[in-house]
């Protein structure tokens, strides 16, 4: 089975387990909100859930609950980014934003009940002894919170206001809260469900993480917004450091196509069952969206 197909079954078996956690609540807005925020996208950080518990023998029936928990905390800062306080954006994989459709208040809560919604999936008894649900949870509580991701978003919005343009480091920073602190959960997950040493994968999702911000920078230059499904050209519009402008575009993506290397080495030991993994970080250098 290729990477694009696996890519795909993945897609359409988290999006069945996240339509079944969300199956007969009451029918308010902000349910509508829930269910309209998490349709769509590529659930690139549930597939490396998926398939890295695959890879190390795990089947995906046990580990979907948390590759369905990362995509709900993923949909809910996709929200909260987008409001005008944050990001400002009105377009999110190729529809209105939840603000936009919605109302800011509405948004707001959305994304508090997906984060929330994460947390519960990850207490699903299918995911394996109570031990290994803790150190989900943990795990992501960390890659989401002050140190991770909401650091990552805080940084950047600093950023916006500071009276120098970030350097490389400060944005290598930066990016591995905003974009590689999800990753790397999602990488790690599935030596965590499989009691395996944790360590090739969190190189693995180190690498990767960083290469795939680095071309969502590349994306918001040279990207089509009827493909990217989000508006292009606002880093530079906005006059923020990236890596793009630091770099320039060749070295960026130069830059890019050496972190996928690594990628790829830090799963050597897994030989050929590593094989959708090394798709994957390609992939992330890539895509067009």
């Amino acid at each position: 089975m290729s990477f694009n197909a696996v890519l795909s079954a993945d897609a359409l078996a988290i999006q069945a387990r996240l339509d079944a956690a969300l199956a007969g609540l009451d029918d308010q807005p902000v349910i509508h909100a829930m269910r309209y925020a998490v349709q769509g996208g590529k659930r690139l950080r549930g597939f490396l859930v998926l398939e890295g518990a695959r890879m190390l023998g795990v089947s995906a029936d046990r580990a979907i609950s948390a590759a369905a928990a990362v995509e709900a905390l993923h949909a809910y800062s996709l929200v909260h980014d987008d409001l005008p306080c944050m990001d400002n954006d009105d377009l999110r994989r190729g529809l209105p934003t939840v603000h936009v459709k919605w109302d800011e208040a509405t948004a707001v809560l959305a994304g508090d009940a997906l984060q929330t919604l994460a947390f519960d999936l990850l207490t699903d008894p299918a995911l394996g002894e109570a031990q290994v649900r803790i150190a989900l949870v943990a795990g992501l509580a960390r890659a989401s919170g002050a140190q991770g991701m909401v650091l990552g978003q805080a940084l950047d919005i600093a950023a916006e206001t500071a009276p120098v343009p970030l350097n490389l480091p400060q944005i290598t920073r930066l990016q591995a809260g905003k974009t590689g602190a999800l990753i790397g959960f999602s990488a790690k997950a599935g030596a965590v469900l499989a009691g395996a040493d944790p360590a090739p994968l969190r190189a693995y999702a180190d690498a990767l993480g960083l290469a795939f911000q680095i071309w969502d920078d590349v994306l918001d230059v040279t990207g089509d917004a009827a493909k990217t499904g989000k508006r292009v050209g606002k880093d530079a519009g906005a006059g923020k450091a990236t890596f793009v402008s630091l770099l320039g575009l060749d070295g960026a993506k130069a830059r890019a196509a050496e972190l996928v290397t690594q990628a790829e080495s830090a799963l050597s030991l897994y030989g050929a069952g590593a094989a959708n993994l090394i798709a994957a970080a390609r992939f992330a250098i890539s895509r067009e969206s």
